[in-house]
Formats: structure tokens, C-alpha cells, sequence
């Protein structure tokens, strides 16, 4: 696996998990979901790292075999709480500690 693939699906995972922050927090500002509330900035935002990262999967995906480049998805559940750990000041468990480390391990093995 070359330097450039393992950049390309890093950065996706990256944009992801940012999304999934921006999301909760637009969540939290939006109090009816209706046609007003696709003009949330947080929302806005989100979608443009989503729109982001899929133009670097598909990059990757040019690259890289699908079972290969997949397993990498999985860093987001280490990413996400560590961002709202960070962001949103939520708790991260031992639970999802020791999870986050066999999704790791998990990863590692199923890539390398």
C-alpha cells in the first residue's frame, strides 16, 4: 500500500468523522426540522466534508482494492468520541476505549 493511498483514506476518515461532529452540533442548534433548518451553517458545513471526503473515497477507491480501503471507515469510531471528547465535552468510556483499541487491531490486521 503506497504512501498516497494510505494519506487518501486517512484524510477521508478525517472529513468524516469532522462531519459527524459539525452534524451534532447543528443538531443541537436546530430546534424544528423543516426546510429552514438546511441553512444552518453547521449542517452547511458538514455536508461539505462529506461532499469532500467522497470525492477522496472515490479517489482512493481508484487506487485502492474496496477490501482493502474499507476497514479503514472503521478509525472513525476511534476519531468521533476523541472529537466530541474534544468539541462537545462528552464523556469517552473505558468501554469505548478498549473497543476504539480492538477496532484498531482489527484494522491493522485486515490492512497490513
Amino acid at each position: 500500500m503506497s504512501f498516497n493511498q494510505i494519506i487518501l483514506l486517512l484524510l477521508t476518515v478525517v472529513l468524516l468523522s469532522f462531519g459527524q461532529v459539525l452534524f451534532k452540533l447543528a443538531a443541537m442548534e436546530i430546534k424544528n426540522i423543516d426546510i429552514s433548518s438546511l441553512l444552518e451553517p453547521k449542517l452547511i458545513l458538514a455536508l461539505c466534508f462529506y461532499g469532500i471526503a467522497t470525492v477522496l473515497w472515490i479517489a482512493a477507491l481508484r487506487q485502492t482494492p474496496l477490501h482493502i480501503a474499507y476497514p479503514f471507515l472503521g478509525l472513525a469510531f476511534l476519531i468521533v468520541p476523541v472529537l466530541s471528547w474534544f468539541w462537545l465535552d462528552e464523556q469517552i468510556s473505558l468501554n469505548t476505549i478498549v473497543g476504539g483499541v480492538i477496532i484498531l487491531i482489527g484494522v491493522w490486521i485486515a490492512v497490513f
